[in-house]
């Protein structure tokens, strides 16, 4: 999807930000801080200490748990994934390992001069609990819980120059080669350890001809909708080149131009951004939609104030936003030398020692795109903040209908909006808001009624062909947790959601526009039904009104005949209303008939007796052996209607129907009624 290029409006300054506060590491003599990418902790290193911040959740104020160990140089740390062991690189050959219940301590060195250690990782494979990785290759291990000893499983051969490793991924590349473009690639995961073919990247020559050397800083890991891609850097071409990872091959998937010479990544919702650091700008693509264009013009990445939990754009002017070099409050310098980009999407500041956590500004995405249809698509595979993208699309649906957009602009929209609801019941993630439901109005008798690609976030992988993510994995419940605070896992909005906040809401305004507003009801009456979904009530209810207003009785009779507005009590109901209130026999009448059809007997005799049918009502009642009838209901009828020769003709009929009805108190109160009023009619 190509959204349009933003104009900066509506406080819209960025599309991007991080918020205040920041998880700040606040401990004195600490040495380092590193992020533990498999347990999402902050660790902060004393000479002696290991503190340690959970940030999932992200929150700012939870406070750190405190282990004690030796002292020594770290070169990296991480916990184990059951948290019951942390281990520690010391030096080039050693790993040390701590039992934070025990305290007991095991060793492991590997041969010095020989080989050295790159850096280390734990799995939760079946194979295996940590793996080394050296200059000679990856040593796989298995350890007890108590730590009594390292035993080796396996060990992957290989000159190694350096690796990257995420665990969101379980993918490992180890970087070989005099340009350090040769990979051999390992996947760790659940279902054990994947082999990738080994694949060599693309890089461009320079001007002097001189062949460019591969950093592990020119690679990024990524899990964008559920598929593997690794973002390689290509300096002289000025591309970031897409890989994507399936279990037999690695397929280079298009290119992004870039437009600096130092960037680094994030994703969050399920879109890359790519930090351009010497622009100091922010570009999002979606990697969802065949077209490589970005979902927004390039803007910086701002700092935002804390205000609760808002975050629109619009409280923008509330908030401290800044995009200037430094803030006084916190002495941020966006894209400074001391930021790490984490991902998915968090960045550390070492200056500063602050974890920040990456939003996105749904709002001042949506406020910079005119193209609506795209828009709505993109809003629909949003899942972090469901809630609100749900917001803005059933804002969109009602603008442009307001706007007077083309009908095939509005049809779009609305096809998109359905079929992403339909997808989003087949998959299960749908979830409505009991108390937002739109029930329906039942209209009573003579009263009138209250006033890529077509698919939603996510996509099937081929699991037999393409490399994914394990079904238990922790990244999945951790995302589940965050997104707990939307209370919608899905932006997906039913049709009766349709009705209520779209419809219903633009009925009043459209009332002298009905022929429009009818138009684009019969489209999204058309897309429910090829759907094969459930409709509002409410929607055939508000069809025949509009339809009515507007003196097209023949369209209603061929709507109603054609089935385009289903039958059902409320229908029927809303056609007799409609026909009283335009003194139209033939739209009443096709009310009287939906009755009838759908053998609503009783509702079917009442509408005769209200229009002064008894004897008609009184037969129909014996031919369909309808017995919920009272008989004073004719005969109240026929009495309010001062018309004495009805209620003579209903005592009479009465009489040869029912067996004993002379010796009823309704026969001899009405009867009695009768010779009062008019001595003259005999019964």
């Amino acid at each position: 999807m190509s959204i349009s290029q933003a104009s900066v409006g509506s406080g819209a300054l960025s599309h991007v930000y991080i918020h205040h506060p920041a998880l700040r590491c606040n401990i004195p003599e600490s040495r380092g801080l590193f992020y533990d990418d498999a347990n999402r902790l902050l660790i902060c290193t004393t000479s002696s200490q290991v503190f340690s911040w959970e940030t999932s959740p992200f929150n700012p104020d939870v406070p750190p748990s405190v282990d004690s160990i030796n002292e020594g140089p770290i070169l990296s740390i991480r916990f184990s994934l059951d948290k019951k062991a942390i281990a520690v690189q010391r030096s080039d050959c050693e790993v040390q390992l701590f039992n934070r219940e025990t305290k007991k301590i095991l060793n492991h060195k590997c041969k010095a001069g020989s080989e050295s250690i790159l850096g280390f990782f734990w799995s939760d494979s079946p194979l295996c609990d940590l793996a080394i990785v050296k200059t000679s290759g990856m040593d796989l291990f298995a350890c007890d819980s108590v730590l009594n000893s390292l035993r080796l499983v396996e060990t992957k051969k290989a000159n190694v120059n350096w690796y990257t490793y995420t665990h969101e991924t379980r993918l490992v590349l180890l970087a070989s080669g005099l340009q350090c473009k040769t990979f051999n690639g390992f996947q760790l995961s659940t279902a054990g350890v994947v082999r990738l073919p080994r694949f060599e990247m693309t890089m461009a020559r320079s001007e002097s001809n001189s062949k460019p050397i591969l950093s592990a800083g020119d690679l990024h890991l990524v899990t964008v909708y559920g598929r593997i891609y690794c973002l390689q850097v290509d300096r002289e071409a000025m591309l970031l080149h897409l890989y994507r990872f399936y279990r037999d091959a690695v397929v280079q998937q298009g290119s992004l131009p870039i437009y600096s010479s130092t960037l680094s990544v994030n994703v969050v919702d399920n879109l890359l951004l790519v930090h351009q650091i010497d622009a100091k700008v922010v570009i999002i693509y979606d990697l969802f939609v065949d077209s490589r264009a970005p979902v927004s013009a390039p803007l910086p990445l701002l700092w935002r104030g804390y205000q609760g939990s808002d975050t629109s754009s619009q409280a923008a002017n509330k908030e401290i936003e800044s995009s200037e070099s430094s803030t006084s409050n916190e002495n941020i310098v966006m894209y400074e030398d001391g930021w790490t980009f984490l991902v998915p999407d968090l960045i550390l500041d070492q200056t500063n020692k602050v974890l920040w956590k990456i939003h996105l500004d749904l709002e001042a995405i949506s406020a910079s795109s005119s193209d609506r249809t795209s828009l709505l698509e993109f809003l629909q595979r949003r899942k972090l903040e469901a809630n609100k993208a749900k917001q803005l699309c059933l804002g969109i649906a009602r603008d442009i209908i307001l706007e007077r957009r083309p009908a095939t602009q509005v049809t779009q929209a609305i096809d998109v909006l359905v079929t992403a609801y339909s997808y989003s019941v087949k998959a299960g993630t749908y979830k409505e808001i009991k108390n937002e439901k739109a029930t329906a109005s039942t209209p009573t008798a003579g009263a009138s009624p209250d006033n890529e690609r077509h698919r939603p976030s996510g996509s099937n992988i081929d699991e037999d062909v393409e490399m994914n993510l394990s079904s238990g994995s922790k990244e999945n419940m951790f995302c589940a947790n965050e997104q707990q605070e939307s209370q919608l896992s899905s932006p997906a909005i039913s049709p009766d959601e349709l009705y209520k906040f779209v419809f219903a809401s633009v009925e009043e305004m459209m009332v002298e526009e009905s022929e429009y507003l009818v138009a684009i009801i019969t489209e999204f009456l058309r897309s429910i039904s090829a759907e094969k979904l459930k409709v509002d009530l409410n929607i055939y209810v508000m069809t025949i009104r509009l339809l009515a207003y507007s003196k097209r009785f023949a369209e209603l009779s061929l709507f109603t005949t054609n089935k385009i507005i289903e039958p059902s009590k409320e229908v029927a109901f809303q056609l007799l209303e409609s026909g009283r209130q335009n003194q139209n026999i033939r739209v009443r009448k096709l009310g009287l008939d939906m009755l009838r059809q759908l053998s609503l007997h009783h509702d079917y005799i009442s509408c005769l007796v209200q229009d002064g049918y008894y004897l008609e009502a009184l037969r129909y009642a014996q031919k369909h052996k309808v017995t919920t009838v009272r008989s004073s209901l004719f005969l109240e009828a026929a009495f309010a209607s001062n018309d004495m020769q009805h209620l003579a003709a209903i005592l009479r009929v009465l009489s040869e129907l029912i067996p004993g009805f002379k010796e009823t108190s309704e026969y001899y109160t009405f009867y009695g009624l009768l010779n009062d009023t008019s001595s003259s009619v005999g019964v």
